[in-house]
C-alpha cells in the first residue's frame, strides 16, 4: 500500500499545542496522529489509527494464540447489572450516566465484568463448557475528573478486556498464568521497557492482581523495586513490615506536659530537644504519632471523619489513601468548619485520647500498622499547646483498625527480605498498560453465575480479569522511543514500514521514487510516499523524522550517480544503496 503525503489527510506542526503536558502528547498532535475533540476525548487521524490497529493486532494474535476469543459488547449499557453488583451506586461520579426518553437508566461503559457474567450465564450451564476465555477490544468511558496528558488519562479510551470462566481456583490460577505469559508476549512485542509489580485489586475486587507498567518518568504511577530480591509493587500496594510488638511492663507511665506553639511535627522535637532532652539520642519526628483527620464521603450519600494514626515522620499518601478506601469515595483533609463541629478535636494537638472510647460519633480511628503493641510515642494530649509523653500502643490506647496508606520512601525496607537479607526499596515511575486479576467468584455471586459440577451439584464459576490498554500503549510507546527529531516507533507498531522521500525539481527523480514506492508495495510493505513537488527538501525531512516511520528512503541527488539513501530513523545510520539494489535492501530491513 503507497499513502502519498499529497493527499494523506496529514497536516504537521511546527509549534507543540498549548495544552500539551508531555512528550507524547506534544508530539502525536504534531505529528498528526491524533486531534483534541474535547478534554481527554482524541480524533485518531488515519497515521494515528494505523497504529492503533497495529497494537491491537498483536493483542489479538497473543490472545487468539492462547484459545481466547473475541466478542464485542455494546458500549451503552443498562443500569440494573451494575446495581446487582453494587457498582452503580459504587462508581459514584466516574462514569456517565444518561437517560433514555421512556426513562430508563444507562451508563457507558467504564468496564465490562457484569456483561461478561451474564452472557455466560445465559449460555453455558455446566463445568463441561469451561475452562472459557473470551475478550473484546472497545471504547471505554469514565468522567475523570482531571483528563491530562493526552492518551494517558482519558475520559474516552480504548480498552481490551478478557475474561476466564472456571469450575474451581486451580483452573483459576492456570487461566491467570496462561493470561500472564500472553502478556510478557505482548509487552515485549511492543517495543518499551516495562515491570510486572503487585498491585491492589481495588474496586475490581478479587485476590491476586498485577500490573504491567511501562517505565516512563512522566508515569502517573510509582513503583518500588527491592535491591536485592525480586520484589516489585506498586506503592499503593505495597505491604509495610510489621514491627514485631515489644514488652511494656518497664515502661513509664505516660505523662502530659506543656509543648506551647508546637502545633507542627518539626515545632515538636525541637521543643523535646529543649524541654524534655533524651539521654541516648536526640529526638526525631518518627518518635511521635500524629493524627491526620479527612472527611470522608461515600457513594451512598453517607459521611464520616476518619483519622490516621501515624509516624510524625510520614504523611498520608492519598493515592494509597483512595486506594483502600474504593471506587466513587472522595474524601478531603479537615478543615476549619469540621473542626469547629467537633470541638474535642484540638487541631494541631489531636491525641487517641478523644479518638478512643470519647471520640465524636461518626468518627473511625486507625493506626498505621507500625503502630504496634508496645511502642512508645509522643502525641497530642487533646489541648492547645499539651502534648502526652510515653504513651503506649495497647496499654494507653488503640484504634479500631489498621490502614496502611503512610507514604512509601526509598530506603524503606522491603516486605519480603528486608528483615533477612537487608533489601530496601528504590522508586520510580511508570505508565499502567495491563492489570490482571484473579477476580474470584464476586460478580459471579452477584449475578447467579453456576454451572452444574461432574456430580451434578450446582457451584459457583470462578473469574479472572485481564486488561490491556491499546490507546495508552500508542502514548507509552512514543514516550519510551521519541527523541529530539521526533517520533520514533518500533517497527511492529509503525504506521508503515518505509517513509520514501522524493528531493529536488527533478522528473527522473519523481520517476525513481515512484517505482520504488510501487516495488516496496508489491513486496508487502507499507509506505508513506513524500511526492508534494513544491515543498522543500527540508520541511520533507523535518516531516519524516517528525512522523517517526523506522526507515526514510531519500531518492535526492544521489541519484545522478546511482545510488538511493537508507537511513535508520532509531540510530540515524545512513547508506548510499544503488538504486538497482534499493528494494531488495529495504525488504531485508523490514523483514530481518
Amino acid at each position: 500500500m503507497i499513502s502519498r503525503m499529497s493527499t494523506l489527510f496529514v497536516r504537521t506542526l511546527r509549534e507543540d499545542p498549548a495544552d500539551a503536558e508531555v512528550p507524547s502528547h506534544r508530539l502525536l498532535v504534531r505529528a498528526g496522529y491524533i486531534r483534541r475533540a474535547a478534554p481527554g476525548i482524541y480524533t485518531w487521524l488515519p497515521l494515528g489509527l494505523r497504529v492503533l490497529r497495529r497494537i491491537e493486532g498483536i493483542i489479538r494474535d497473543e490472545m487468539d494464540g492462547i484459545g481466547a476469543q473475541e466478542l464485542s459488547f455494546p458500549a451503552l449499557l443498562p443500569r440494573e447489572p451494575y446495581e446487582a453488583s453494587g457498582r452503580w451506586t459504587e462508581y459514584g461520579d466516574g462514569i456517565f450516566r444518561l437517560k433514555d426518553r421512556k426513562g430508563g437508566d444507562y451508563l457507558l461503559g467504564p468496564t465490562h465484568e457484569e456483561m461478561f457474567t451474564l452472557v455466560v450465564k445465559d449460555l453455558y450451564s455446566s463445568y463441561k463448557d469451561l475452562p472459557l476465555w473470551i475478550y473484546q477490544i472497545q471504547t471505554k468511558y469514565r468522567d475523570e475528573a482531571r483528563p491530562r496528558a493526552g492518551l494517558l488519562r482519558g475520559r474516552e479510551f480504548v480498552m481490551k478486556d478478557s475474561y476466564s470462566f472456571d469450575v474451581d481456583d486451580a483452573g483459576l490460577e492456570r487461566s491467570y498464568q496462561a493470561h500472564r505469559d500472553a502478556y510478557v508476549r505482548i509487552f515485549d512485542r511492543l517495543g518499551f521497557e516495562y515491570v510486572i509489580v503487585k498491585a491492589e485489586a481495588g474496586a475490581m475486587g478479587g485476590s491476586k492482581s498485577e500490573e504491567f507498567l511501562a517505565k516512563a518518568s512522566v508515569g502517573e504511577d510509582t513503583y518500588v523495586r527491592c535491591t536485592r530480591c525480586d520484589y516489585a509493587a506498586n506503592v499503593e500496594a505495597v505491604d509495610t513490615p510489621v514491627p514485631t510488638p515489644t514488652p511494656y511492663d518497664d515502661a513509664p507511665a505516660a505523662h502530659a506536659e506543656q509543648t506551647p506553639d508546637t502545633p507542627t511535627i518539626d515545632t515538636l522535637v525541637d521543643h523535646l530537644d529543649a524541654a524534655f532532652p533524651r539521654d541516648d539520642r536526640p529526638w526525631h519526628a518518627g518518635d511521635t504519632l500524629k493524627n491526620v483527620v479527612f472527611l470522608v464521603r461515600h457513594p451512598d450519600g453517607t459521611s464520616e471523619a476518619l483519622a490516621i494514626g501515624l509516624p510524625g515522620d510520614r504523611e498520608v499518601d492519598t493515592k494509597r489513601l483512595e486506594s483502600k478506601l474504593g471506587e466513587g469515595v472522595v474524601f478531603e483533609p479537615f478543615g476549619e468548619a469540621d473542626f469547629a463541629a467537633r470541638p474535642t478535636l484540638a487541631k494541631g494537638y489531636i491525641g487517641p485520647g478523644a479518638l478512643g472510647e470519647k471520640k465524636p460519633a461518626g468518627v473511625r480511628y486507625l493506626l498505621d500498622p507500625r503502630v504496634v503493641e508496645g511502642t512508645r510515642w509522643v502525641t497530642g494530649a487533646d489541648v492547645d499547646g499539651s502534648h502526652v509523653i510515653d504513651l503506649v500502643a495497647g496499654r494507653d490506647f488503640s484504634g479500631d483498625g489498621t490502614i496502611d496508606v503512610a507514604e512509601v520512601r526509598d530506603g524503606d525496607p522491603c516486605p519480603v527480605c528486608g528483615a533477612t537479607d537487608g533489601g530496601i526499596l528504590q522508586s520510580a515511575r511508570g505508565i499502567e498498560m495491563g492489570h490482571i486479576f484473579q477476580l474470584g467468584r464476586k460478580y459471579a455471586d452477584a449475578l447467579d453465575l453456576q454451572v452444574l459440577d461432574e456430580n451434578g451439584k450446582l457451584v459457583t464459576v470462578t473469574m479472572g480479569s485481564y486488561g490491556i490498554g491499546p490507546s495508552r500503549a500508542v502514548a507509552a510507546i512514543a514516550e519510551g522511543t521519541y527523541d529530539e527529531y521526533g517520533l520514533c516507533w518500533p517497527r511492529e507498531v509503525a504506521p508503515a514500514d518505509v517513509h520514501l522521500v522524493a528531493t529536488g525539481k527533478d522528473d527522473e527523480v519523481y520517476a525513481a521514487a515512484e517505482r520504488v514506492a510501487r516495488e516496496l508495495s508489491a513486496q508487502g510493505l507499507e509506505v508513506i510516499y513524500d511526492d508534494r513537488p513544491k515543498v522543500s527538501p527540508g520541511v520533507k525531512f523535518k516531516d519524516a523524522e517528525l512522523i517517526g516511520v523506522p526507515t526514510i528512503v531519500v531518492v535526492g541527488k544521489g541519484l545522478a550517480s546511482g545510488t538511493i539513501e537508507v537511513k535508520d530513523r532509531a540510530s540515524g545510520e545512513r547508506a548510499d544503496v544503488p538504486a538497482d539494489q534499493v528494494v531488495d535492501h529495504v525488504v531485508g530491513l523490514v523483514r530481518a
